[in-house]
């Protein structure tokens, strides 16, 4: 087993990562690993040493568009590299397991995208020494930082419930190709693991625990035509038709630990609405809302109020408020996060706990649906 490497606390020095997987999330890890001391210029500087891609060219491509020292298709080659400290996990679901076992046994810290496996027993298996971030990127938004910052003081009194809502229009055409996103056993639980776990982990963020679930979920687009090649983010099938085996949408009705109530949805077939990311928290005193898509903004009351410097990270990136941010600055935060963990040996933001936990809500939501149970069914009329 190789050592975990450690650096000395507070030390800027060179960091050897490798990217795992180079469609589209492979390429955002890169970009933020390329800016990340463009904003934090206290971090150690990564360097780019190895990418490993089974998709033929797609690693040598990164190698000329990014700079990385190496390309290979698989990537148990690198496990023991001795140029490599850190690694970025971006392969489809039903590796991250296998992938991040292997390098958290041989002593390297992880970034990991969520939902981290299929199940909460995949993240439970990763379990290791090094430190492990995982890509719950919403929570570093800094209007979202400025809402946590005005729940917590009591601006808006006790919550007493919200909603929060991940839909998006990915999947919304039947044409759309069926690809491992849509399989049980590559894809895990569809769209509660890719939308709904970050659904979760906000409304953990900003109001704690989950304790009581009762859902529904549902298949809505139930036949899809094959891909017949590699697919990076999401194309036409022209394959065989075949069949959906996962969610294409969900709502859950949840019990915080606080005694506050919140309705959670999430579909990926949401028409002609992409990306609709958001909450809505309501207190004794006032209500909160966020919507990803004016992503620096936050509604209090009746009243548009503009993340800035102070709130979160935002003055890593920009001098004044409601000058718009991005999605990759999001990254840039969490490639931070991971950086900095790495060098005070201590957790920056969320990491394997947070995303054991959501599996675990998601698990549970699962099977709620499924069991039909505290679902009412209504007499004919």
């Amino acid at each position: 087993m190789t050592l975990l490497t450690v650096l000395p606390k507070g030390l800027s020095v060179n960091l050897g990562v490798a990217v795992i997987g180079m469609g589209w999330m492979g390429r955002v890890h890169t970009r933020a690993y390329l800016r990340v001391r463009q904003h934090y210029p206290d971090l150690p500087a990564p360097m780019l040493v190895a990418v490993a891609d089974d998709v033929p060219g797609r690693a040598a491509e990164a190698v000329d568009q990014f700079g990385f020292a190496s390309d290979v298709a698989d990537w148990r080659t690198l496990v023991h590299d001795p140029r490599i400290q850190a690694v970025s996990v971006t392969a489809p679901n039903f590796l991250h397991r296998e992938i991040s076992a292997a390098f958290v046994a041989a002593g390297k810290h992880l970034w990991i995208e969520k939902p981290v496996g299929l199940s909460a027993a995949d993240a439970r298996a990763i379990i290791g020494p090094g430190q492990v971030t995982v890509g719950f990127n919403y929570r570093h938004a800094p209007a979202v930082a400025k809402a946590r910052e005005l729940i917590r003081t009591g601006v808006i009194g006790t919550v007493t419930h919200a909603r929060f809502s991940f839909c998006s229009d990915y999947a919304a055409s039947p044409d759309d190709a069926l690809t491992w996103r849509f399989e049980r056993d590559r894809g895990g639980n569809g769209v509660l693991g890719d939308l709904g776990s970050h659904a979760v982990d906000l409304i953990r963020h900003l109001l704690g625990e989950i304790v009581e679930v009762s859902a529904d979920s549902a298949i809505l687009i139930p036949q899809r035509r094959r891909a017949l090649g590699a697919t990076s983010g999401h194309q036409r099938g022209t394959g065989e038709p075949g069949p959906v085996e996962n969610e294409d949408w969900f709502a859950a009705l949840l019990r915080l630990e606080s005694g506050a109530r919140v309705t959670c949805e999430a579909s990926r077939i949401a028409q002609e609405d992409p990306n609709h990311y958001g909450f809505t928290i309501y207190g004794t005193r006032g209500v909160v809302s966020w919507d990803f898509r004016r992503m620096g903004e936050l509604r209090l009351g009746d009243a548009t109020i503009f993340a800035g410097p102070g709130d979160g990270d935002f003055g890593a990136f920009q001098p004044g408020a409601a000058i718009a941010m991005s999605y990759d600055d999001l990254k840039v935060i969490e490639a931070a996060c991971f950086l900095r963990s790495i060098v005070t040996g201590v957790p920056q933001g969320p990491g394997l706990s947070d995303a054991i936990r959501a599996a675990v809500v998601l698990e549970a939501i699962s099977a709620s649906a499924a069991s039909g149970r505290n679902r009412i069914v209504l007499p004919g009329i």
